[in-house]
């Protein structure tokens, strides 16, 4: 049913409704409204069940786009999810496929945690095949959407669109990329992002949103922290610039990085540690005027 333009009110509303054992799904336009509802959500929603004792659940589900569209610009085209990642009492779940959208909401409705589910608006014209019945996709549980050897591109929503075409430039340039889609943010599927950088030694995490304290940020430090023994050169990160969305469609199309800045990070990754390791030996070699570079690459 539709509800007056008071976003903080029917937040409280769907929590009440979910404490008398309801299972309501509340759907926000933008994710940018969530702001205006973050007291009910961080301080109501995510932490009844700790200061009950666990008596009490909160089985929402709010369900809210992220990403631009139309020039909407700096208020309404944010991609918040590292907000509300870093609550804890908070589930978060982004689909990129049809599939996935089904089969998460379906398990954020079951679930007896509050749960955000953000949808790319960039994700509405996909297609792609969805079973007419019951199923579920767990939560806190990624999925490998390309096996590789040589990088592990772990992708959010609308990226895992953007890692797949850039892993058809990759493949040209003789580069496998492993894709991992999160599919959830919290709970992060630590094993699964271990697993694939130890197999491939680079990494890149592409996100739709802000650089700093983003769900990249988190990645690369779970990696740092676990498995840094394993990667052979520093983490990249292809995320968006840490300034508000401009309104202007020039100014809009150079602001979002896609495929083609994926693939340059891949690349840059895979080769210049090539580069790195035949160093030593083109140092070796006598200094002529055609051989006075520098091979030391960035690192």
């Amino acid at each position: 049913f539709d509800t007056p333009l008071a976003e903080n009110a029917m937040t409280g509303v769907a929590i009440g409704a979910a404490l008398e054992g309801m299972r309501p799904v509340l759907v926000h336009a933008r994710n940018d409204f969530l702001l205006l509802t973050m007291d009910q959500v961080v301080n109501h929603a995510a932490k009844w069940k700790y200061m009950s004792g666990g008596k009490l659940s909160v089985p929402l589900t709010i369900r809210a786009i992220i990403g631009r569209g139309w020039g909407q610009a700096a208020q309404h085209s944010q991609s918040l999810q590292a907000l509300f990642m870093h609550i804890p009492g908070l589930k978060l779940v982004m689909p990129s496929t049809p599939y996935d959208a089904k089969g998460l909401l379906i398990a954020a409705i079951e679930d007896e945690a509050p749960v955000v589910v953000l949808e790319h608006r960039w994700l509405y014209d996909q297609t792609g095949p969805v079973p007419e019945g019951y199923y579920r996709v767990p939560i806190g549980q990624a999925t490998v959407v390309r096996e590789g050897e040589d990088v592990t591109i772990v992708a959010i929503s609308h990226m895992v669109v953007e890692a797949r075409k850039a892993a058809d430039t990759l493949l040209a340039e003789g580069i496998e990329p492993e894709i991992l889609d999160l599919r959830t943010l919290a709970p992060l599927d630590v094993p699964a992002i271990l697993a694939s950088v130890r197999k491939t030694r680079h990494l890149v995490v592409a996100d739709h949103a802000w650089r700093t304290c983003g769900a990249g940020a988190e990645v690369a430090a779970v990696v740092a922290e676990h498995a840094l023994d394993a990667l052979k050169a520093p983490v990249r990160r292809v995320t968006l610039p840490d300034t508000p969305t401009p309104c202007a469609a020039p100014l809009e199309k150079m602001y979002y990085p896609g495929a083609a800045e994926i693939a340059a990070a891949a690349r840059e990754l895979v080769f210049s540690q090539k580069l790195s390791a035949a160093a030593p030996a083109l140092d070796r070699r006598p200094a002529g005027k055609d051989q006075e570079r520098d091979f030391k690459g960035p690192f």
